[in-house]
């Protein structure tokens, strides 16, 4: 069954899971910050399923929403990826 709403919440909630993980702005190396970042994998599948064909209102609102996801993606990918990024953080 397709739900608009199950897969934005499956995203918005993922990424309150792994803001809380990461511990930012300190961020600091977690591995169990690829589990919100599976859970919004899935929300974005969820949301993607709502799609239409033809373009039409519904169309753009659920385009709209599939962005919205993949920012959670990307800023969960961030979470997870920065703290092992060492080059980023050395003087010059």
């Amino acid at each position: 069954m397709k739900s608009l709403l199950r897969g934005s919440l499956l995203s918005l909630l993922s990424f309150a899971a792994g803001f809380l993980l990461s511990g930012f702005p300190n961020s600091h190396p977690s591995p169990w910050i690829v589990l919100p970042l599976l859970t919004a994998c899935w929300g974005t599948c969820e949301t993607l399923r709502c799609m239409k064909r033809r373009w039409d209102w519904y169309h753009g609102g659920v385009l709209l929403l599939v962005y919205t996801d993949l920012m959670v993606l990307m800023m969960l990918l961030l979470f997870l990826l920065y703290p092992y990024a060492h080059w980023l953080t050395r003087a010059a």
